[in-house]
């Protein structure tokens, strides 16, 4: 009788000890994921998608995968800033909207400025190519790349949608940027 008492108690021990691991790792994993996806910027960006008709959550997946929140951020191509604009890209959405602004490329340092172009840009691209997934591939593809692969029957088949995209590259963009959105999306917007 002692002996099954003993194993009573050490068997409640053992699974009241596991429950409240598995709590502690919920609570620690809960954790770990809000820090590793932070609501920075969050009055530019709030401001920006108004202006632009732009989801939260994209912004959020895009800052995310290019500058992972640093507004210093340069990449090995020379792209500059939080949402990572290639001087091209910078100058031709400056004469798109803006002709009497004399911005230089350094300007993208400034959150403001470059979520705001950049988010800009998303509404452009929105607008010319309707499907979410083919305008995160001309964000980092290039418009021009689009417009051929979408034109090639071996990438889309209905001129909209891209069935393959041919830059690994841009591929693995646009899942990873989709994947952020979807954890911003979980985590705050929904």
């Amino acid at each position: 009788m002692k002996k099954q008492i003993t194993a009573a108690v050490i068997l409640a021990i053992v699974f009241f000890g596991m429950i409240g691991i598995a709590y502690g790792l919920k609570h620690i994993s809960h954790e770990y994921t809000y820090s590793d996806y932070p609501l920075k910027y969050e009055k530019e960006i709030s401001a920006a998608a108004k202006k632009y008709g732009v989801d939260k959550a994209l912004i959020y997946g895009i800052i995310k995968t290019e500058s992972n929140f640093d507004p210093d951020a340069v990449s090995g191509a020379g792209a500059l800033g939080l949402m990572q604009f290639m001087p091209s890209t910078f100058e031709w959405l400056q004469t798109y909207y803006r002709e009497d602004n004399n911005y230089v490329f350094e300007d993208l340092r400034d959150p403001a400025l470059c979520i705001d172009y950049g988010v800009q840009l998303l509404s452009i691209l929105s607008d010319m190519y309707e499907v979410e997934d083919t305008m995160l591939c001309a964000y980092n593809g290039g418009l021009g790349n689009v417009d051929e692969w979408l034109k090639n029957p071996e990438y889309s088949d209905d001129g909209k949608h891209l069935k393959v995209v041919p830059f690994p590259e841009t591929d693995n963009y646009r899942k990873l940027v989709a994947q952020n959105k979807s954890i911003y999306k979980k985590l705050y917007f929904s």
